[in-house]
């Protein structure tokens, strides 16, 4: 059985804005751009090209957006954005 906060499709919207969709039905558009502003660390660095966060996909295992290098976002986190935007 799945966490209702885990990520089953992700969808690439412009920028640095995915639309995420939950296991509970729950779909949220998440801006990340802030999240790139500042000191990001090595595994994040990267995102902060477009074309790069563009290339994110879903990782079933694990049940949350991942990227080519590895950097991954924690989907309750996620859950918990998306839920105070709606």
């Amino acid at each position: 059985m799945s966490a209702p906060y885990e990520i089953r499709a992700v969808e690439h919207l412009d920028g640095h804005r995915l639309r995420l969709t939950f296991a509970d039905g729950l779909v949220g558009d998440i801006d990340f751009a802030d999240r790139f502003t500042g000191p990001v660390g090595p595994v994040f660095e990267p995102l902060r090209e477009v074309s790069y966060f563009a290339q994110v996909s879903v990782d079933e295992e694990l049940g949350t957006v991942v990227w080519p290098n590895g950097a991954d976002l924690a989907p309750d986190v996620l859950h918990a954005q998306a839920m105070s935007l709606t």
